[in-house]
């Protein structure tokens, strides 16, 4: 009945899209209204909603900037360098490697890798237009994303006691292994206050990282042309200066962090309604499946060294 009333349609589909830019909606939950809302009632505007969601990531990505201290995170992760980039860097080779294993096309393969490897769906949001990932790619890599996301939130505090980690171990390993900010944010509150201090660093610390490892996906991906690191990246090492540099205007840069995060979970809305059967029924259990083995193995192995005390900071 709704969809031979196209106007009720879209308007619905802009009622939704407000919605997630509201307060009231998460990463997560706007992800999977989109999914809804595509599953069920079908995209009205398409194309349109392709071309936004682009262009709203790269704006979201760049307003992230205004909440990280490039001081405060160079003063970290100068401790960490060697484990940051030997970390990022192994995990996100076994994930080509196990893209190659599930038989994964390469920018889903690559999208999951680099989430999983760094943090989350911001972390996806900055490779995709690097990597010129099409928009089922991108739904696919987020959703597998934030699902093992969201079952990191449940099961990491409680895994935490059972093997009896201290709040600074909590933090390291929170950090280094649940995909997304947020989540970590949220793992680390349950665990204590010296460990939502302490992760929420150390993850911030993580996600500069984005920058060179986006940039070097830029330089050799298929072309020379892609050799100049994209604008957004710029954008979003700018952001985390200005708000360094400026720290008088510190409430203007949290309302640009603020809106950059709504800005995010309402693209996240569009790159799920762009969602079909036909797209699920192609990418089918494959993408899930390297995803969890991926986390899984990450996670196991940086939980025991740390229990060891090879990884402390």
């Amino acid at each position: 009945m709704l969809l031979e009333r196209p106007g009720l349609h879209k308007a619905l589909f802009l009622f939704a899209f407000l919605f997630t830019l509201s307060p009231f909606a998460s990463a997560s939950l706007a992800l999977f209204i989109g999914l809804g809302f595509a599953l069920v009632l079908g995209n009205p505007v398409t194309d349109l909603s392709n071309t936004v969601s682009k262009w709203l990531l790269k704006i979201a990505v760049i307003g992230l900037g205004f909440n990280v201290n490039i001081e405060d995170v160079l003063a970290v992760g100068s401790s960490s360098v060697v484990l940051t980039v030997v970390s990022i860097t192994a995990t996100i080779g076994l994930g080509e490697i196990l893209s190659q294993v599930f038989r994964l096309n390469r920018n889903t393969g690559t999208l999951i890798s680099f989430g999983t490897a760094i943090c989350g769906g911001s972390a996806i949001a900055a490779m995709a237009p690097v990597i010129k990932a099409k928009q089922d790619e991108i739904a696919i890599s987020l959703s597998v994303v934030f699902a093992l996301n969201a079952l990191g939130l449940l099961i990491f505090p409680w895994l935490g006691h059972y093997f009896s980690l201290t709040e600074s171990q909590f933090a390291i390993w929170s950090a280094l292994a649940i995909h997304d900010t947020s989540s970590v944010v949220a793992a680390a509150a349950i665990y204590g206050p010296t460990a939502l201090a302490m992760a929420t660093t150390i993850k911030l610390t993580r996600a500069m990282w984005i920058v060179p490892y986006a940039a070097m996906a830029g330089v050799f991906s298929r072309s020379s042309e892609r050799a100049s690191i994209p604008l957004f990246i710029v954008g979003f090492v700018a952001a985390a200066t200005i708000n360094t540099w400026l720290p008088e205007y510190q409430g203007v840069w949290s309302v640009f962090y603020s809106g950059a995060k709504s800005v995010l979970v309402a693209s996240l809305f569009l790159i799920g309604s762009g969602v079909s059967m036909t797209m699920l029924r192609q990418s089918g259990w494959r993408p899930f499946a390297m995803a969890t083995v991926l986390w899984f193995i990450v996670s196991g192995v940086m939980l025991l060294l740390i229990l060891d005390g090879l990884i402390a900071l």
